[in-house]
């Protein structure tokens, strides 16, 4: 289902777009940088898929390579941890401590009295117990009863303690956060709420890095950005960056999301933040989110251009799709909720209104991101019938 934006909401404040704009991606890359197997992921031209759709182009930012994570999510929660340690390190020596120096005895010795927390649905505390490890802090993660084992183990091994509960993402939220306070841990959460915007917008920094890349390497700026959402920090982060450095070349914007956790799309109908009831699971799981952050949503209302919202057959479809490509394009490895973004366009493309809004059409240079690769490869080879491993891109 499309919703067309026509009247935009108040632009977000100035704060929050100069952090997302180019002096916040220069501060994230200083920190992203330094860490053990840092490099700008592919991007991939999809020339044939472009071709079969009747646009001029299609690349897709491959972020399921990142940092060996395999989300894109591993430039948010690790950034954040990091960035913190070393503020906490630079107030108690007394003097200004780069990300060089996160290995320094002086460093550890102050992260290893530090814990973070956050609640995930997978990939955001995988990136966060990383993070931890990288500083020699503690981490405490709290997931609901629908994440899968195998991205539970993921994050344990990077030596999380993982809290398990019954109920949703959202009430691993509101636990994490009431542990966080009893226990004097440091929340690092990919959404705000009143009194807490500081962390989550230092995790939408680091998704900065991504789209600089991005436009860094393409040969023309894209036309239109299709952009997977769960509570909105990809998306804003990558809207708020492109409209400012693209200036009055901007691409449209276009958010997409599963038709059973369409936070977002419910938001922009209403006109204000809403949360939608709880249903039945979506196999897009790293999307299963019922309330919009408060920050993606302050970028979005002002800079989205239309809302798409998929049926569940979509991700399985995207996900063959791009395992077994159109002629001469390149094989992805793309997760239950990585190619959301180029499921989008495709529903775009197939929908006459949506076409006609977006002016989509031969002109027409589409980025998308691949979120997450394999990230629970077991789920991956259900679904496609390969391993991920036995993939090339």
């Amino acid at each position: 289902m499309f919703l067309p934006i026509s009247q935009k909401g108040p632009p977000p404040r100035a704060m929050l777009m100069e952090a997302l704009g180019e002096e916040g991606r220069v501060r994230a890359r200083a920190v992203l940088s330094t860490f053990p197997g840092y490099a700008p992921t592919p991007l991939h031209a999809l020339g044939g898929l472009a071709g079969e759709t009747g646009v001029a182009a299609i690349h897709v930012k491959d972020e399921g390579r990142r940092f060996g994570l395999s989300s894109f999510k591993s430039l948010g929660g690790a950034y954040a941890v990091v960035s913190l340690v070393l503020e906490e390190a630079a107030k108690r020596l007394g003097r200004k401590v780069r990300p060089e120096d996160l290995a320094k005895p002086e460093i550890r010795e102050i992260a290893s009295g530090m814990t973070f927390c956050c609640a995930t649905d997978g990939n955001h505390g995988r990136s966060v117990a990383w993070g931890a490890q990288l500083a020699g802090a503690r981490c405490e993660i709290f997931i609901h009863a629908g994440v899968s084992e195998g991205r539970a183990a993921a994050m344990a091994a990077f030596g999380a303690h993982i809290n398990r509960i019954e109920g949703s993402y959202d009430d691993s939220i509101a636990l994490s956060a009431e542990m966080a306070a009893k226990h004097g841990w440091i929340v690092v959460s990919d959404t705000a709420w009143e009194g807490y915007e500081a962390i989550p917008l230092s995790v939408m920094q680091g998704y900065t890095t991504m789209i600089g890349e991005a436009l860094d390497a393409l040969p023309q700026p894209p036309t239109h950005i299709f952009l997977q959402a769960g509570v909105g920090g990809l998306a804003a982060a990558v809207a708020a960056y492109a409209a400012q450095r693209l200036g009055t070349a901007a691409p449209r914007i276009v958010v997409v999301e599963p038709a059973r956790a369409a936070c977002l799309y419910a938001s922009a109908e209403a006109g204000r933040s809403v949360t939608i009831p709880h249903g039945e699971p979506t196999i897009m799981a790293m999307l299963e989110c019922a309330t919009p952050s408060p920050l993606g949503w302050e970028v979005l209302r002002h800079l989205a251009d239309g809302y798409v919202t998929l049926e569940e057959q979509a991700s399985p479809a995207v996900m063959r799709r791009l395992a077994e490509p159109a002629s001469g394009d390149p094989a992805i490895v793309s997760g239950e909720s990585g190619g959301t973004g180029l499921a989008g366009f495709l529903a775009c493309m197939a929908d006459p209104a949506a076409r006609a809004h977006l002016a989509l059409g031969p002109t027409s240079r589409i980025l998308v991101f691949n979120s997450e690769g394999a990230t629970d490869p077991a789920i991956y080879e259900a679904i496609v019938g390969r391993k991920p491993e036995e993939m090339a891109a």
